[in-house]
């Protein structure tokens, strides 16, 4: 099962794109897990997951959530703004399955 972590700045607008995502999933028969946190609980919680992508609001943190990334051996994006604002949950989970090479 493939674990997706998502992080905004307080962990509810992206509460509605893991529902898009869980459902596209579910659609193609694909085992995930994924789950939204606010920035400040993402560290912690990368651990947890194989991918992690940020909000495109929080791209300034990038850099910082790399390093915890690298030490924990997962993949980090930014969340296309547009996938983000269109609350697209295909593309979201195509970009988070690419970054695992499923």
């Amino acid at each position: 099962m493939m674990k997706i972590l998502l992080a905004c700045s307080a962990g509810m607008s992206t509460s509605l794109l893991v529902s898009k995502m869980e459902e596209e999933a579910k659609t193609r028969g694909i085992s995930v897990d994924i789950w939204a946190v606010a920035q400040d609980k993402a560290p912690s919680e990368m651990e947890h997951a194989d991918v992690l992508l940020i909000g495109p609001q929080m791209r300034f943190l990038k850099k910082k959530f790399e390093k915890r990334a690298e030490e924990v051996g997962i993949q980090l994006d930014v969340i296309d703004p547009i996938a983000y604002g269109r609350i697209d949950g295909k593309a979201v989970l195509d970009r988070a399955l690419s970054l695992s090479g499923e």
